[in-house]
């Protein structure tokens, strides 16, 4: 395997010691479902977009991981490789905060402006992914 710079292998570390948040979040849904929680199960906007939220956390963690193995082959400026690095860990960050914020109150209706969070995240991992594919094809 290749090596990774220093930089890289800090940011991967910090994405896995948010790995245990992931899990205590998945046995929380995994709580409100077994105790019938009122707010959750009787609100299909709150649950949906928990579970989406979740969902995104854990693959999106998993995604930026590979990329940090991948960015320093890429052939990129230090400078690009950074705009590699952070667009691909902020979304992971982004996108489940706009999930679990925008319904936060057991008895939103429908998502608030925090959900606005996603498509931010949507469009950063999008420019990382395109740089770093480019930088990968091109190197």
């Amino acid at each position: 395997m290749p090596d990774m710079s220093e930089q890289s292998i800090r940011i991967a570390g910090i994405l896995l010691i948010t790995v245990p948040t992931i899990a205590f979040g998945g046995a929380g849904l995994l709580r409100a479902i077994y105790r019938r929680e009122e707010g959750y199960l009787n609100n299909p906007v709150r649950q949906n977009l928990w579970r989406a939220g979740h969902a995104h956390a854990g693959v999106l963690v998993i995604l930026a991981l590979l990329g940090m193995l991948y960015v320093d082959q890429a052939g990129l400026s230090e400078g690009l490789a950074w705009v590699v690095r952070l667009s691909l860990v902020i979304p992971p960050i982004v996108m489940p905060l706009g999930f679990f914020l925008s319904t936060a109150s057991p008895r939103s209706e429908k998502p608030n402006a925090l959900v606005a969070l996603v498509p931010l995240g949507g469009v950063l991992l999008s420019a990382g992914g395109l740089i770093l594919g480019i930088g990968l094809v091109t190197a």
